[in-house]
């Protein structure tokens, strides 16, 4: 079975959050002095999270991503992760973390089940890193990037590029790909957390393009089915690759496969969408059948595409922890 939108386009990977809770305070992810913390009884069952992960599959999904806030804070979280691995029909399972606790539960994740890891690292330099998380310890996530490295995992690297913070790292980071067979991806900022003027931010895909392309010979290289948003190249002889996530400059909604389920249960078809609706309470009852038939309505009214291209727009900020990525 296929989901697909009104526009022609697969939907087959599913953002599952699990919980808002985040250990660290990245800038471009929330205001510095975090956000609101969803009372616990509001965020989803464990159980809950399973029968909506059952049902997506049974609708269509392919690949489930999970996320946060930082999805390695909740406790249990390998169990549940080893329910997910096991469904049938689900052909990827991933999950996105800071790193911070990834050296010690790295072995676990493994076990579970997950696949792939991508993690999130904005600088390779202590004083940068921790200016950009507000605090954080940046030789914590290079210890959990060495633990899921010893362990086998395929990592992606993923660094959101900002103007006068850390695009002179750009290279350094496309070098990490040189001898390991890992994935750096560059990501666009985008305007989620509350700044001014977050185009002054912006390092538009071409312009990082050409920061590679000054130090290194790049070429394209193609994508599979299941892969997210990313434009992939790799470094001429590099045992890695790497990609570049334009949601501004070059947007790629016309290819996007994705619907994104907050822990609290809301499922949205587009991050900077209008389109959320909120599933609990068809979890809380057994109709699988209605719980199926409101996602499929909610990909069938996904829309074509974001405006944040429009110089004109000032999007409502939010913190990106709340939805997931």
């Amino acid at each position: 079975m296929s989901l697909i939108d009104a526009y022609g386009r697969r939907i087959n990977y599913l953002r599952l959050s699990v919980t808002d809770r985040c250990n660290l305070r990245c800038s471009y992810c929330m205001p510095a002095q975090g956000v609101a913390k969803v009372a616990c009884g509001d965020v989803l069952r464990y159980e809950e999270l399973l029968k909506l992960a059952q049902a997506a599959v049974r609708v269509g999904i392919e690949k489930i991503r999970v996320t946060g806030g930082e999805p390695l804070v909740r406790k249990g979280l390998p169990d549940f992760l080893a329910e997910l691995a096991g469904l049938p029909g689900l052909r990827q399972l991933v999950l996105t973390t800071n790193g911070v606790l990834l050296a010690r539960q790295a072995a676990a994740l493994k076990a579970a089940g997950v696949q792939r890891l991508n993690i999130s690292l904005d600088s390779l330099q202590p004083e940068v890193f921790a200016r950009v998380t507000r605090g954080g310890d940046l030789n914590r996530v290079l210890a959990g990037i060495a633990a899921a490295e010893a362990l086998g995992f395929p990592l992606k690297i993923n660094m959101v590029v900002m103007r006068g913070v850390n695009d002179g790292e750009v290279a350094d980071f496309a070098a990490m790909t040189l001898a390991k067979p890992i994935t750096v991806r560059f990501i666009e900022y985008m305007p989620a957390a509350r700044v001014d003027d977050f185009r002054s931010l912006l390092v538009p895909g071409s312009e990082i393009l050409d920061l590679l392309a000054r130090r290194f010979r790049v070429e394209a290289t193609g994508r599979g089915p299941l892969c997210g948003p990313s434009r992939n190249y790799r470094i001429a002889g590099a045992a890695g690759s790497i990609g570049l996530i334009t949601p501004l400059s070059g947007h790629f909604c016309g290819e996007c496969n994705r619907l994104r389920v907050t822990a609290t249960g809301t499922v949205r078809s587009c991050l900077f969408g209008s389109d959320a609706v909120d599933l609990k309470p068809l979890l809380a009852g057994n109709d699988a059948a209605a719980l199926e038939q409101a996602l499929r309505r909610l990909v069938e009214g996904k829309p074509a595409g974001h405006r944040l291209d429009e110089p004109a727009l000032a999007p409502a900020p939010f913190a990106m922890a709340a939805i997931g990525g």
